[in-house]
């Protein structure tokens, strides 16, 4: 691998910096207020019943889960939700926004052993808005040669990137947490990717984890990069 690779793409969210997280605890509250209305396994159910039928909408990201929470609450209670139950949502919803940056351990570490020796760009998805709000406050933004903010993370997405910068399927590795979107379109492509697993993964995420492929290298965290290059 380390004879070929000449760029390194990373993940943001939960291969930087921690982030769903942040959105558990929103979801946990948006279920508490809904508590009078239904129990929150099913909240919690339909509000991502909702988020899959608006994907393709609103995309990823804290704005379309914001609106997913209070179309959820509208739909679930057929329109018996309260004004200031509704206000209680968007002012919960609204702290995503403004969630703090908290690197991962190594993350710095590694960014600057690496691109000594690598062209590192970020590859990432959601609210463009908001990503650059993320990027700009990590401290990060300097590392990077280049930063791509993808509506969603599909190999013809990687493949009109890999060739608006030149480079080659074999000379390019990236590095995420979701194996659905950082890992096996890049894979499929024949790229290389690396796959750090964290702590939690959104259920959107997650369902293709368990499928057993060794199309990829997994490591436990992301100074495990350097023993592999």
């Amino acid at each position: 691998m380390k004879n070929t690779i000449k760029v390194i793409g990373f993940d943001a969210d939960d291969t930087l910096w921690i982030n769903e997280p942040f959105y558990q605890d929103v979801e946990k509250e948006f279920c508490q207020i809904m508590k009078p209305y239904l129990p929150e396994k099913v909240t919690s159910e339909e509000l991502f019943k909702t988020e899959m039928q608006n994907l393709e909408i609103y995309g990823y990201g804290a704005k379309g889960f914001i609106l997913a929470t209070i179309e959820t609450a509208l739909r679930v209670t057929e329109g018996k939700i309260t004004s200031e139950e509704i206000s209680k949502i968007l002012d919960i919803g609204k702290t995503l926004l403004a969630m703090p940056i908290e690197l991962l351990e190594g993350v710095e570490n590694v960014l600057q052993i690496l691109q000594e020796r690598y062209k590192l760009i970020l590859v990432t998805k959601g609210d463009l808005l908001d990503q650059e709000r993320k990027l700009q406050e990590s401290g990060l933004i300097g590392y990077f040669h280049h930063i791509e903010i993808m509506s969603d993370k599909h190999e013809n997405n990687y493949k009109k990137l890999l060739a608006h910068l030149d480079i080659k399927p074999e000379e390019f590795l990236m590095v995420g947490n979701s194996v659905k979107s950082d890992i096996l379109p890049v894979t499929n492509i024949g790229a290389k990717a690396i796959h750090i697993p964290f702590e939690v993964t959104w259920q959107y995420e997650k369902h293709l984890e368990s499928s057993g492929n060794d199309g990829f290298t997994s490591v436990i965290c992301i100074s495990d990069i350097l023993n592999l290059l």
